[in-house]
């Protein structure tokens, strides 16, 4: 038996393909949302053509939640595998207490309940936000976590639910940590990472200053499985595809789209006078401004992030940043 949470997101869908393509047979994933679900259907559809319902039929789907504990022990069975993928991702202010809930509350009773059913292994899914970082840094594994007047609550949540795996590892949990960076792939444009695309296809003259790394989803899916084959046990690995400047990836994105490229290298002056008057508008309109002073310092901030231990650990070659463009434009839902 596998088992998988946040299955319909963007790489918890990606990695049902994976394992489906595996030939693993006794999968079940969890969801909460109905659309989300067809959205899984179609992106089956996308990788697998007129073959994608023998594929989507090996998943058995069970409606739930993290937070529920009695739920995870009706449905995770015993010397299963786990794929912990579910997560909240936001960096507005308000939902600070609802990240540290779900990431970390969550994670514990995923880690509790995995301890109790005496699972084969545990892989879960950090994020370069849990090993943090700072401008112009190359960051390894091996950074130590320190909060930062830049440091998010989604990073602050996430680095909380690494907590509570190394906690289960010390426990006697068989369990692997993957750190993925901003993960593309194909998807639903106005869901997670997938956004930048929209907003390139509509088409932008300016570009922030900063960077930061991104990997494609089937990469991420391909690491996972292949780690939870192996004897690796109590290590987490960074999963880089590729660094680069915010520029270099909406150039890329915009010659995939035939999108004229932005020739505006923004300046936070700009931002912070234009800040006002859109928070006043989502104020008006009763909706939240998605631009908050967290997400203003990433445009502005380059942090790199070192894949070599990965690499050398599985043998591995990341796909190159054109192809992970292509493909989510060809892949969009």
């Amino acid at each position: 038996m596998i088992f998988v949470t946040g299955g319909t997101g963007l790489l918890g869908s990606h990695l049902l393909v994976e394992l489906t393509r595996q030939e693993e047979k006794n999968i079940r994933a969890i969801y909460r949302n109905e659309n989300k679900r067809n959205q899984v259907k179609a992106l089956f559809q996308f990788y697998f053509g007129e073959e994608w319902e023998q594929f989507y039929s090996k998943i058995q789907w069970r409606k739930g939640d993290i937070l529920d504990v009695f739920f995870l022990e009706e449905v995770i069975e015993p010397d299963c595998e786990v794929y912990h993928c579910a997560a909240l991702v936001s960096f507005d202010r308000r939902d600070y207490t609802k990240l540290i809930k779900i990431n970390r509350e969550g994670t514990a009773n995923i880690v509790n309940v995995c301890l109790s059913k005496r699972v084969k292994k545990l892989c879960h899914v950090s994020s370069t936000a849990a090993i943090g970082g700072e401008n112009g840094e190359k960051v390894t594994e091996e950074r130590k976590w320190k909060i930062t007047p830049t440091t998010t609550g989604y990073a602050i949540s996430k680095h909380m639910a690494e907590k509570e795996v190394w906690r289960g590892i010390e426990e006697g949990l068989n369990a692997v940590i993957v750190n993925p960076c901003v993960i593309l792939g194909a998807g639903n444009w106005n869901d997670s990472s997938l956004t930048i695309f929209s907003t390139v296809q509509k088409g932008t003259r300016f570009y922030p200053p900063g960077g930061n790394a991104t990997v494609d989803a089937r990469d991420v899916a391909s690491i996972m499985y292949q780690l939870m084959k192996t004897d690796i046990s109590a290590e987490r690995f960074l999963l880089i595809g590729n660094n680069q400047k915010f520029k270099t990836l909406i150039d890329t994105i915009a010659e995939e789209l035939n999108k004229p490229k932005p020739t505006i290298q923004v300046q936070k002056w700009m931002v912070f006078m234009i800040k006002p008057v859109l928070d006043f508008i989502c104020f008006v309109l009763r909706k939240r401004n998605p631009m908050t002073r967290e997400t203003i310092n990433s445009l502005f901030t380059t942090i790199s992030y070192c894949n070599d231990k990965i690499k050398n650990t599985l043998n591995y070659s990341f796909i190159p940043l054109k192809e992970s463009v292509k493909n989510a434009v060809k892949g969009k839902i």
